[in-house]
C-alpha cells in the first residue's frame, strides 16, 4: 500500500474490533502514527503488538464520557504532538420497538454515537484546525432514513449527521476536513453487541454477516475518502439506492425497509408484518 499518510497521526474509536481495527490496520499499512481507542484494553493490546512496525499508541477509552475523551486526546498530543485525522467510529447498535424499549437504551446509544463524536471532536477540534485535518464520523444508512426497530440507532446516526454537517459548514473556509461516512450492511459485531429492549446485548446476528461488505473493504474506501476529501460517503449498492429513494419516494422506502427488517429472524417486527 503506497504512503499515503505518512507522517500522519490519526485516532481512531471503536478501534478493538470490526470497522475500527481494520481502519487502525490500513491507515498504518498507509504510514500514519495510530492511536487505538476502545474499553477494551486487552484487544487494544493485541493490535498494538500486531502493528509494532509503526508508532502506535492504545488509550482505554469510553467515548460515553467527556473526561476519556479529553484524555484520549491529551495522551495523543503529548505522544506524537498533532493530530491530522479523527476517526468516529466508536458505536453501538439496538433492535427493539420504541413502545417496548426501555428509554435508557435510547440514552445509551446517544451517549456512546452521538455524543462520544462530540465529545472527541471538541477536544482535537484546535490541533485538527492547525493542521487542516480531517473529522470522520462513522454514520449509517439509518442516519439518512429511519430503521424499524431501530429508534435510538437511527436518532443517535441523524444526530451525527446533522453535526458533521454544521461543523463542515462552520469551517468552509479555514480547511478543515469532515466527512459523513455511512458504511451500509458491514460484517462486524455491531449486531452482535446490539442492544435488545431491557438494554442486555441479544449475542447474536440475525442477519448473514459473511454476504456483506468486509470491514476491510470499508475501511479502504474511509482511507480513499480521507486522502479525496469528500464530504459524503455513502457505501454499497444497496445504501446509495436507499438514500437516493428516500429523497423522492419516502414512503415506498419505509416499506421496503419495513418488510427487510420483519423478515430478520426473531425480527420484533414479525407479528405485525403487512402483506
Amino acid at each position: 500500500m503506497k504512503k499515503t499518510l505518512q507522517g500522519k497521526v490519526a485516532i481512531i474509536t471503536g478501534a478493538s474490533s470490526g470497522i475500527g481495527l481494520e481502519c487502525a490496520r490500513i491507515f498504518s499499512q498507509a504510514g500514519a502514527s495510530v492511536v487505538l481507542a476502545a474499553r477494551s484494553g486487552d484487544k487494544l493490546k493485541a493490535l498494538e503488538d500486531e502493528l509494532k512496525d509503526n508508532p502506535v499508541l492504545t488509550v482505554i477509552t469510553d467515548v460515553s464520557r467527556e473526561s476519556d475523551c479529553k484524555i484520549l486526546i491529551e495522551k495523543t498530543v503529548e505522544r506524537f504532538g498533532r493530530i491530522d485525522i479523527l476517526v468516529n467510529n466508536a458505536g453501538l447498535s439496538m433492535r427493539a420497538l420504541f413502545r417496548d424499549v426501555d428509554l435508557s437504551v435510547l440514552k445509551t446509544l446517544m451517549d456512546v454515537n452521538f455524543w462520544g463524536c462530540v465529545y472527541c471532536t471538541k477536544y482535537a477540534l484546535p490541533r485538527l484546525l492547525e493542521s487542516k485535518g480531517s473529522v470522520v464520523g462513522v454514520t449509517s444508512i439509518a442516519g439518512f432514513k429511519g430503521l424499524p426497530a431501530r429508534t435510538g440507532y437511527s436518532s443517535s446516526k441523524y444526530a451525527m449527521n446533522g453535526f458533521l454537517d454544521t461543523l463542515r459548514t462552520e469551517h468552509l473556509y479555514d480547511g478543515l476536513h469532515v466527512m459523513t461516512f455511512a458504511p451500509g450492511f458491514t460484517s462486524s459485531n455491531v449486531r452482535v453487541s446490539a442492544l435488545t429492549a431491557d438494554g442486555t446485548s441479544q449475542g447474536k446476528t440475525p442477519r448473514t454477516e459473511e454476504k456483506m461488505m468486509s470491514a476491510q473493504s470499508v475501511a479502504i474506501h474511509m482511507l480513499n475518502g480521507i486522502i479525496k476529501r469528500k464530504d459524503t460517503v455513502v457505501l454499497t449498492p444497496l445504501g446509495k439506492l436507499t438514500v437516493f429513494m428516500a429523497k423522492f419516494f419516502p414512503r415506498f422506502v419505509s416499506k421496503m425497509e419495513f418488510r427487510m427488517m420483519a423478515n430478520e429472524p426473531d425480527s420484533p417486527l414479525g407479528h405485525s408484518q403487512q402483506n
